[in-house]
Order: structure tokens, then sequence, then C-alpha cells
């Protein structure tokens, strides 16, 4: 059993932590800040031994609250070492991993996002070490929260509860598990914690006191029945009460496993032998005993479990199983936390069985070097990136912008015109690294590129991802069949009314007859105004009228008649200081194919054969492209154009805007006044 101590042991642990220490000093660390670094070590020593970690540890956790880097001399590097060096600057990158503010708004996150956010954490450490030495840095940090503002006292218990203790409990440091979640829950809930505490009506040494009695006497029953057998135990703690309790909803006096050991032998018959010992030493409670040897669990898990009244009529529970079924508990697929916290992730469990190992050795005292075989790449299929709110979104490596827009909903990826990669603008088929914080860029309404689906360009790495595109395209592909059949039923019915004989033509009423008005500026001109000789016109560039919206005219002199939108504000305020100069006019129908010049601004982010696209599509409506202006801004990779074309109405002019807002990589069209 780990006992974790607050300091390092004495001797040469002690003595290889003092260069870090004088370090520390030399930079001007606060004593206080030196003393939780050096319990850090301690904690670090304890689980591995390995010095140079706890050193490394001990740099790194004399920073906590602090924003500036540590100021390392050549000097002091080599006084340090270089593994102690290479490992503290890993465990500096590391820490500029924030789970931003989402652990701070005071909601847990959901079971499946913290464990996401768990398997991000290996996979960013490049070195599995680095997770311990982490790991003992936030139980140092749990041990003085109370001297941490409430907010700040609040984070650290969230951070405990949903990312550092349940990593603990999946590497087997089971010293630092129990510690972590009873200081979480002591923050979180503290009336339940002290009422459970107040209840055991004892200190956690005294209940390990009492499971060491146990434990000495099932190894000497176990002895003289000639059973080869290995005996371990921890008392439950404060936190796993609590959760029982809730789970089977019982009083605290229902509570019968308050302390637990653990047989372990080598045969099925040598567990039923150690049973039988167990239940001759002290009294056994019927209603306790479970056989998960004889009836296994659904994930193969196999133990005896029993309890019973021992020493001082004190309930425990003994847990009997074979040394195989407990490395298959440990290291296999029925995993103690694996049956308390279900999943299943064949990669994740090699890591974690490598971190094991680093820490207890190999199964069956496999020899190896355990760093070596650490050094190989175990998350190399998966990234894992980041929304703005800390979410974070598990995709298959060479994932893109495009795969986590539609990971996240497919009608968002449909809609994706853009993608921002911590806070910079980058293409959509630009591959995503684990860290990465995605911004997804959207337009109004559905507009994916069939070029997508190329794998040759690299927009989708996810075969989900190019699935949720595929049935888009089939959706529209069936929209657009029954649209044509329908269209062709109108045709057939506007060829018979064309057949039909006409009505005749009736006279229109006076008042119906319009007044005849003028074509002003030629006769193509757009506008008629009755009375007025052959002027120049000119449309307003202040709300550019556009066929059919009602229009007014103002006599500018030496310049014509300017065109403005009856409701313009700038011809209001003109038309109240000269009254006189206000004419009425109307649109042509004389020159109804008269083209009227309007210009469109057109913002995405750049990409080959953007400027193509928009030409093509400008064509197929069969408009004239008058002139194009473009700038692209190399910093935001950003493309800026201006296309100048002639349209014959408002409605033809948003149709083509439309239409280029679908263009892939477009994601903002407006009309230029």
């Amino acid at each position: 059993m780990v006992i974790v101590t607050s300091s390092p042991p004495a001797g040469l642990p002690e003595a290889a932590l003092e260069p870090a220490a004088t370090v520390l000093a030399e930079a001007g660390t606060p004593p206080v800040l030196i003393e939780r670094a050096r319990e850090t070590a301690g904690v670090v020593l304890d689980l591995t031994g390995d010095t140079a970690l706890a050193a490394a540890a001990m740099l790194h956790a004399a920073r906590d609250g602090q924003q500036e880097a540590l100021e390392i001399t050549g000097a002091q590097r080599l006084r340090l070492g270089a593994s102690t060096m290479r490992l503290a600057d890993q465990l500096e990158r590391l820490g500029e991993f924030r789970l931003d503010g989402r652990w701070s708004s005071g909601e847990l996150l959901p079971p499946g996002q913290a464990e996401t956010v768990r398997k991000m954490l290996l996979a960013v450490v490049g070195d599995p070490r680095l997770v311990i030495a982490r790991l003992a840095g936030q139980l140092v940090r749990a041990r003085h929260a109370r001297e941490e503002t409430a907010a700040r006292r609040r984070q650290i218990a969230l951070e405990v509860q949903e990312l550092y203790a349940p990593l603990a409990n999946r590497l087997g440091i089971w010293a630092v598990k129990w510690e972590l979640e009873d200081l979480a829950f002591r923050e979180s809930h503290p009336q339940d914690y002290q009422r459970i505490k107040a209840a055991l009506n004892e200190k956690r040494r005294d209940r390990e006191q009492y499971i060491q009695e146990v434990i000495r006497s099932l190894e000497e029953a176990l002895r003289r029945a000639g059973l080869d057998a290995e005996v371990s135990g921890r008392p439950k703690h404060i936190y796993s009460i609590w959760r029982k309790m809730q789970r089977k909803r019982l009083a605290f006096d229902q509570i019968l496993d308050l302390r637990a050991v653990r047989i372990m032998v080598d045969s099925v018959a040598d567990c039923y032998a150690a049973l039988g010992v167990v239940h001759e030493l002290w009294t056994f409670l019927p209603s306790e005993f479970d056989d998960y040897i004889a009836t296994p669990k659904d994930n193969a898990y196999q133990s005896i479990h029993t309890a019973v009244r021992g020493p001082g009529g004190k309930a425990v529970e003994v847990q009997i199983r074979t040394r195989e079924m407990h490395a298959q508990a440990e290291l296999g697929v029925a995993a103690h936390w694996r049956y308390k916290e279900g999943g299943a992730d064949r990669r994740y469990d090699e890591k974690i069985q490598q971190v094991r190992e680093l820490l207890h050795g190999p199964p069956g005292g496999a020899g190896g070097d355990a760093l070596t075989r650490l050094s190989t790449g175990l998350f190399d299929d998966r990234i894992y990136a980041l929304t703005p709110k800390g979410e974070v979104i598990d995709l298959p490596r060479g994932g893109t912008p495009l795969d986590f827009a539609f990971h996240l909903h497919s009608g968002l990826g449909e809609r994706c015109r853009g993608a921002k990669i911590n806070g910079r603008i980058t293409s959509l088929n630009h591959p995503l690294r684990s860290g990465d914080v995605v911004e997804v860029i959207t337009g109004k309404e559905p507009a994916p590129s069939r070029d997508w689906l190329s794998e040759r360009d690299g927009y989708l790495a996810s075969p989900r991802s190019r699935a949720k595109l595929r049935a888009y395209f089939r959706r529209l592909d069936e929209a657009q069949e029954s649209g044509g059949k329908a269209a062709a039923a109108s045709q057939s019915k506007a060829a018979a009314a064309r057949h039909a004989p006409a009505p005749a033509p009736q006279p229109a009423p006076p008042s119906a007859i319009p007044k005849r008005r003028k074509a002003i500026g030629g006769s193509r001109s757009p506008v008629e105004i009755e009375g007025v000789g052959d002027l120049p016109i000119t449309l307003a560039r202040c709300c550019a009228p556009m066929r059919p919206q009602p229009i007014r005219g103002y006599l500018t002199l030496g310049r014509g008649v300017t065109i403005h939108q009856a409701d313009c504000p700038g011809l209001a305020r003109m038309v109240k200081q000269k009254p006189q100069r206000l004419l009425e006019v109307d649109w042509s129908d004389a020159a109804s194919s008269t083209r009227i010049a309007a210009r469109v601004l057109i913002e995405a982010f750049d990409r080959r054969g953007l400027l193509r696209d928009i030409s093509d599509l400008i064509a197929e409506e069969r408009l004239s492209i008058e002139g194009v202006s473009s700038a692209t801004d190399p910093a935001d990779r950003i493309a800026r154009f201006e296309v100048r074309l002639t349209v014959h109405d408002i409605s033809e002019l948003t149709r083509v805007q439309r239409r280029l807002a679908r263009i892939p990589n477009v994601y903002k069209v407006r009309r230029a006044t």
C-alpha cells in the first residue's frame, strides 16, 4: 500500500532536490512556495523514486499562481542536469493547457466530456511521467486550497473531481485518488463531508491502523492453513462512503463495508479455501456475499466479495481473487475504474497500462525499459480540438475545421464558410492538432461544395463527415428532381393555355390609363418623367435605387436629374430645403430591358480558383461583368472583391448575391452603395 507523505524522505533523494531548491531561492521565490514545491517533490518521490522528475516537479510547482516563467541561467541548468531540465521544460508547456471558462462557471462537465479531457491530457504529454508530476502538483494544491479565495477553491475542487481524481484512479495510484476525492468533496459538499467525518468517529490514520490489524490476523490464519496468499487493504474514504450512500440510498449505519481488504492467491481452489478461512475467523454477513468467480460480471470481472464482523465487531469487506484475476481487473477489460465508471477504449487502456507499469512494474515482473516503450505514440490516430467555450471534440488524425463543424452538427458543416484556429483565419482543409481552439464561421444558408468530398483536396478526413455531406447532396438531388417534374407539368399547362382562344380585350377605364411620361437620359434610359425634355440622369449612390423600388427625382443644376429611392433620407433633407426641385418619376416600361449598374462586395477566405468560381456563377446568371477589383490580406488570408455588373431589377441582384454567398470559402456578400 502506497502512503503519500507531505515531504520527501531523508537521505539521497532529499539531497538530489537541493539544486532545485537553490535555484528557486536564487530566483527570489517566496519561501512558502518553495515549501509547497518540496511537498510536491515528496509526493513524486513516494510514487516513483525518480529524483529528476521530482526536481522538475519542484521547479514547476513553485510557479503556482505566478504568471512569469522562471528564469534559469545556463550555469543553473548545468547544476540541475539535462534530464531535470527536459522534464521541467515539458511540464512548463503542459502548464499552459487550461480547461477554459467552463471550469469556473460552477457547472460540472458531462461525464463523456470530462473523459475526453482526460484523454487529451495524456495525449499532450510526451513523457507519461509528467502525468504523475501533474497529479502530485494538483494534490498539493488541493491540500492548501483553504488558503485560496472561494472562487479559486471551487475551481480546484472541480478540476480534482472531474479530471485528476478519475485520472489517478485509472492509473492505479489509489492513495492519491482517495485523498484527491476527499479534498474535493470537502469543498463541494462541506456539510456532508463534516457529517460523515463525525459519524466515522475516528481519524483516517486510526482506520488505516485497524486495516493493518485485520491484515495481520488474516495473514497468520492463511499461513496456518498452508495458503500462499498476499493480503492488502484500505479503508473506505469519506467520498466513497457518500457515493455509496447516494447510489444505494442508504443511511450511514447501513454501510457495512467501511473497511475493505483484498486477498490474492494462486488458484481458484485457493480462493474458496481462503473464503473458508475468513468465515472461520470472523462471523460473515450472508446478505453481503457475492461470488463473481462462479458468475462473472458482464465485463468479465471475477472475485469473491464477502463481509464479516472483524475485530471489535466492525464490518469489514473482503475481496478474494487469484493473481491472474487481479491483473485482469487492474490492467484488463475488468479494471476497477472500468466497472465503476464504464466505457472502453483500447488505445487509452494501452496508455494507462504502460503508465501503471512505470509505477508498479509490468505484470509477471517482465523486464525491459518502460520509458522506452512509453516513448511510442499511442494517440497518433486521434486529435482533440476545443470549441471557444472549452468543449473538447474528438476527431481522427488529419481532421480539419470542416470535420470539426460536421462533428458539432450537420447543419453547421453545411453552412460552414471558413474557420479560425487559435484566433487566426485558416483554410477549411487545414489539418488540426490536439489543443487547437477552433471557431467555425458560417453563412445564413447551406452552401456546401461537392469538392469537399474529394479525398485529394483533403477537406474531410472523417468518414462520418463525408457520409453526412453525401446525405445532404442526396436530399438536394432528390429535391431538384422533384422540382424538375413540377416545372415540366407547369410548362405543359402553359402550352395548353397558349392554344386556347384569347378573351376580347376590354378598354381600361379613364382613371386607370397612365399618363404618358417621357423617357429621359436617352432611349435606353430606365426612367420616365412627365413633361421634361431629354436630361441626363444619375442613380443616387446614397440609396442605390433599383427597379421596381418606388423612386423620386431631384433636379440638380448642371447635373440633370438624380434618382433616389422614395424613402431616401438624403432626398428628404434636400427636398426640405428646395421642394420645387422634386420631380415625379417612374421606371420606364418601354425600356424594361435596360440594365442597371450595381456593385457587389464579396469577402472570402482565399483559395485557388475563387475568382474563377465567382465569374462562372455570374456568367451562369447571364449577367455582364463591367469590372472586377480584388485585394488579398496576406496576414489573415482574406480576399476582398468588388464586382461591377448590370442587372435588370432588385430580385435579379438578390438572387445572384444569394448564389455568390454559397460559393465555398465565401462568408460575406453585400451590395455596395
